[in-house]
């Protein structure tokens, strides 16, 4: 065999087995998506309360700030259901409009967390004598979401099947075939809740603890993926 002869084999099997490697095409080839959702009861509460401090020098602004926070930390440790950890904290000059230092201003942070919603009202109540409520924000725990989307995946993927039924009977198919499935989820947080003040009926607390409603979060599972129509 002449040298081109060979050169001529090589390529026409190269080239056979680089067709052979390629996915045969596919036709009728549909993309679809589905979900499943429910509303679930928040059952997690985070606050963040805050103190601001003012004085002559860095020194005493900070001595007093850590002071303040410390003193919140050991009243939070008096309730275990609470979990509580320290924030931003940060101290910062303050200037005249002629540029001379005035004095010092600081401000801290204290963050709490919990699942008890009687815990953690008494505690704010306790705390907002020397601190000042930043901010609450409810949400569904991670156990009770990760059980709810658990839930959910079957109804998504069922939802997903019965749409391509539907696909598959309008384009005149006798079944189909999955190609790809990709299932996800997620949670579309609560709408700002109501916080009221109770009506105090006693001297202590110096504050009334506050009326949590937490609301409810919609936790979503999708399946989306793609089908061929076998005609």
């Amino acid at each position: 065999m002449q040298p081109r002869d060979c050169a001529f084999l090589f390529a026409a099997l190269l080239s056979s087995a680089v067709l052979a490697s390629e996915p045969a095409p596919r036709y009728n080839v549909v993309s679809l998506q589905a979900s499943a959702q429910r509303e679930v009861p928040n059952d997690l509460v985070k606050a963040t309360l805050t103190v601001e401090v003012n004085d002559a020098t860095a020194a005493k602004v900070g001595n007093a700030l850590n002071r303040s926070l410390n003193d919140a930390l050991r009243t939070a440790k008096q309730f275990p259901s609470v979990r509580a950890s320290s924030g931003n904290s940060r101290t910062f000059p303050i200037y005249t409009r002629g540029n001379q230092l005035q004095g010092w201003r600081g401000r801290g942070e204290l963050r709490l967390e919990s699942e008890d919603f009687a815990a953690l009202p008494e505690l704010i109540g306790k705390l907002q004598g020397s601190l000042q409520l930043g901010g609450l924000q409810f949400s569904v725990s991670p156990q009770a979401r990760r059980a709810a989307e658990n839930a959910l995946v079957t109804e998504a993927i069922a939802a997903f099947k019965a749409r391509a039924d539907i696909i598959k009977t309008a384009l005149g198919g006798r079944g189909y075939k999955l190609q790809s499935l990709d299932v996800s989820s997620g949670q579309r947080p609560p709408p700002v809740p109501r916080v009221a003040m109770a009506q105090s009926v006693s001297a202590a607390p110096a504050v009334a603890p506050p009326e949590l409603e937490a609301g409810l979060s919609t936790i979503t599972v999708s399946a989306s993926g793609t089908i061929e129509i076998l005609e």
